[in-house]
């Protein structure tokens, strides 16, 4: 089965700093994938190689099984909203979903007008009097009656409030389940994440630091207390630890769970597993 993203020594920079070095990653089909990371860890800047905005410096990136923005028919694959929630403030609502017919071959009338109906947005409104909840659904109105095999969402909830976010966020898993899409999607919002994502992406320091499936994920990571000692259980890797005088904790990554005697297991939450990965000491990226 085709990856929805195929990265492969992908690495992009400006000037003397790299914004994303080495990155294999392989993100399958009919997913709802997190991308997360620190600021200034390249989650922009891999989006915006997925969409086919930046050409990278080095490595290869495929999208769908063909380089981003290759020719028009890969275009109508794939849409993008940008972290800004591009809509255009002097158009009507009416006006952006004329635009969006005129600009994508696969662009579904129907669909569009039901999202507005349930929305209760008028298509003689413009965009600049609209709230920010409702510009960020008519921005992913405007993705999702491209009628996409691929959706890239750059940080679109990162303005909303806690209601707007829990609306965009159901309207987004509720279009996925009728439309079967896959979906990339960056926020600094681990919650928010971990109730819809079912794969994550963590980038830091510019490089690609854990990839997979977020039940494999929760199931390979524990968090264990003992006895103050150096040395952590046979085949676990150390992802963050801590000690005492007395005692030691550690959050390690084992493919089965930790048995050891002395060690003192339990399961930890997403946020709990990006946030060791974040604190772990960065590789220098050369010049």
């Amino acid at each position: 089965m085709t990856p929805v993203i195929a990265a492969k020594g992908l690495g992009m920079r400006y000037g003397r700093r790299w914004a994303l070095s080495d990155c294999d990653l392989e993100i399958p089909p009919g997913r709802v994938a997190g991308l997360v990371g620190p600021n200034g860890a390249g989650k922009t800047t891999l989006m915006n190689l997925m969409a086919g905005q930046l050409t990278p410096t080095t490595g290869t990136i495929e999208v769908l099984g063909s380089r981003p923005a290759d020719r028009p028919e890969q275009l109508a694959r794939v849409g993008f909203v940008a972290q800004e929630t591009p809509t255009y403030a002097g158009l009507t609502v009416g006006e952006h979903l004329r635009l969006g017919a005129k600009l994508n071959p696969r662009w579904d009338q129907a669909v569009a007008e039901e999202r507005l109906r349930r929305l209760g947005l008028d298509h003689g409104q413009r965009a600049g009097q609209l709230s920010g909840g409702q510009r960020a659904q008519l921005a992913l109105t405007l993705g999702i009656a491209k009628r996409p095999e691929l959706l890239i969402l750059d940080e679109p909830v990162a303005a909303l409030d806690p209601l707007a976010r829990r609306e965009f966020l159901q309207a987004l898993m509720e279009a996925v389940a009728e439309h079967a899409f896959s979906v990339v999607m960056s926020s600094h919002l681990l919650a928010d994440l971990e109730r819809v994502c079912d794969y994550l992406v963590l980038l830091v320091s510019s490089r690609l630091e854990v990839a997979g499936e977020v039940e494999e994920l929760l199931a390979t990571h524990w968090l264990i207390t003992g006895v103050r000692r150096e040395d952590p259980p046979e085949g676990a890797e150390v992802i963050s630890a801590s000690h005492t005088g007395r005692q030691s904790t550690l959050l390690v990554r084992s493919a089965t769970p930790i048995s050891e005697p002395g060690w003192l297991a339990s399961q930890v939450s997403l946020e709990d597993i990006v946030l060791a990965h974040m604190g772990r000491p960065a590789l220098e990226v050369a010049a």
